[in-house]
């Protein structure tokens, strides 16, 4: 009944609009201070996610796969790293605040907070996790008041689905 509401509800758009601005401002801030710093190495951040994991009551480490992760890809591509954090964060602010390709924008921020999840930074991380998935769950409702109003329609045709197709059901007797 929920996710009905989410998704197909006009009152919901609104609302969701106010939460997609919101996550929006916070991914296209962090990722503007990034990119106009002009300074940002994230080697130092995954070394000190490997060498202080996030740890388990017993000691161990919670994350062991997303440490090798780190460890064995991430650090030694940090120059990847340090293209694709801060325009990443900054595109998916765009994308959130704009209503374009909202769901994707969302699911690429989700990723992006559970990494920083994993790698034990805390900060708004959780909030914006939630307010991630009430905006993934939501889907095309969420970009309603937004771009997605015209380019997932846009996409729809370009694919070859249209409307009709989509929702049609043969039924046999």
């Amino acid at each position: 009944m929920f996710n009905k509401f989410l998704r197909e509800n006009k009152i919901a758009a609104y609302i969701l609009t106010i939460i997609r601005l919101y996550v929006g401002y916070e991914f296209m801030l962090a990722g503007f201070e990034k990119i106009s710093g002009g300074k940002f190495d994230a080697s130092g951040f995954l070394a000190g996610a490997i060498h202080n994991p996030v740890l388990s009551p017993a000691k161990a480490v919670e994350y062991p796969n997303y440490v090798g992760f780190i460890q064995h890809f991430a650090l030694p591509n940090a120059h990847l790293f340090n293209v694709l954090v801060p325009y990443g964060e900054f595109l998916v602010g765009l994308g959130l605040i704009l209503g374009c390709l909202t769901t994707a924008a969302a699911f690429f921020g989700l990723v992006m907070n559970f990494s920083y999840v994993m790698a034990g930074v805390v900060s708004s991380n959780p909030l914006d996790i939630l307010l991630g998935v009430i905006i993934l769950a939501a889907g095309f409702n969420a970009g309603r008041i937004g771009l997605d109003r015209w380019v997932i329609p846009f996409i729809h045709k370009f694919a070859g689905k249209e409307k009709d197709t989509i929702n049609s059901v043969k039924h046999s007797a």
